[in-house]
């Protein structure tokens, strides 16, 4: 299941990130964003949603929320 698909207030664990691109790889790895890091969608927008990894809150898009599998 990918984070698009998350119920929101639920915790998961990221999985896996499937993305070809490495700076976008490397983005979310200084967010705290790589496998085995808990995940909470915190709301829904309606272009993407607001997540919360570690200690920081960040919206990201349904094609990048779509990449994060929990």
């Amino acid at each position: 299941m990918n984070l698009r698909n998350a119920q929101v207030g639920k915790e998961y664990i990221i999985k896996e990130i499937l993305t070809d691109d490495e700076e976008l790889d490397a983005f979310l790895f200084t967010l705290g964003c790589y496998s085995g890091e808990p995940i909470t969608v915190i709301s829904r927008l309606k272009g993407g949603c607001v997540v919360s990894i570690k200690d920081g809150r960040y919206t990201i898009d349904n094609q990048l929320a779509e990449a994060i599998i929990i």
